[in-house]
C-alpha cells in the first residue's frame, strides 16, 4: 500500500502544556475550555459548523515518539491491543475526541470538554450527529471504570 501524507487544518489551543496529569478522555475534561484555530484556507470548509453541538476532532498526537501493538491503558493493569484502547502509542498516533462547540468566530471555534494537549495539530473536524453516530447498547469491551473514575484518572509517563 502506498503511505500518504496529511496536511494539518488547525491547531488545537487548549491549558494543557505537559503530558502529564491531563484528562485520558473528554469526560475527565468537563468544562475546560479551548479554541480551535482553523487556518485561512481552510475557513471556507467551516460554514455551517455553528449549526453543531458536539464535534468529532481527528488529530495527530504530535509528541509520541513511539509506537506499540499492545499497550497497558490508564484504566487497565493488564496489556491490550492498542486497537482496543485511546493509547496515542498507535502506527498514525492519530486521536479522536468529541468537544462541545460554544462558538464559531470567524475561523476560531471556541470549545469545552477538552482533553487535548496545547498545539496540537488539527486532521480534521466532523460533526456529531445523533441520528449517525448514538448507538443504541454498546459494549465498552474490557472498561469497567464508571464516569466518576474515568473523570478522576489524570495521564502519567506511560505513554511518553
Amino acid at each position: 500500500m502506498k503511505s500518504f501524507e496529511l496536511k494539518p487544518i488547525g491547531i488545537v489551543r487548549t491549558p494543557f502544556q505537559d503530558l502529564k496529569n491531563m484528562p485520558i478522555q473528554p469526560g475527565g475534561a468537563s468544562g475546560v475550555r479551548g479554541t480551535l484555530e482553523i487556518f485561512s484556507e481552510f475557513q471556507e470548509g467551516l460554514k455551517d459548523v455553528e449549526l453543531f453541538s458536539h464535534l468529532f476532532l481527528l488529530y495527530r498526537f504530535h509528541r509520541a515518539v513511539r509506537t506499540s501493538l499492545e499497550v497497558i491503558p490508564f484504566l487497565d493493569s493488564e496489556k491490550r491491543g492498542v486497537y482496543a484502547t485511546r493509547s496515542p502509542l498507535r502506527p498514525n498516533h492519530i486521536g479522536l475526541s468529541v468537544v462541545h462547540l460554544l462558538e464559531r468566530k470567524e475561523n476560531i471555534l471556541d470549545i469545552e470538554n477538552v482533553d487535548i494537549l496545547d498545539g496540537t495539530p488539527l486532521l480534521d473536524i466532523k460533526p456529531y450527529v445523533l441520528q449517525f453516530d448514538g448507538v443504541e447498547n454498546p459494549s465498552s469491551g474490557w472498561i469497567t471504570a464508571n464516569s466518576h473514575e474515568v473523570a478522576a484518572k489524570r495521564s502519567d509517563e506511560r505513554f511518553l
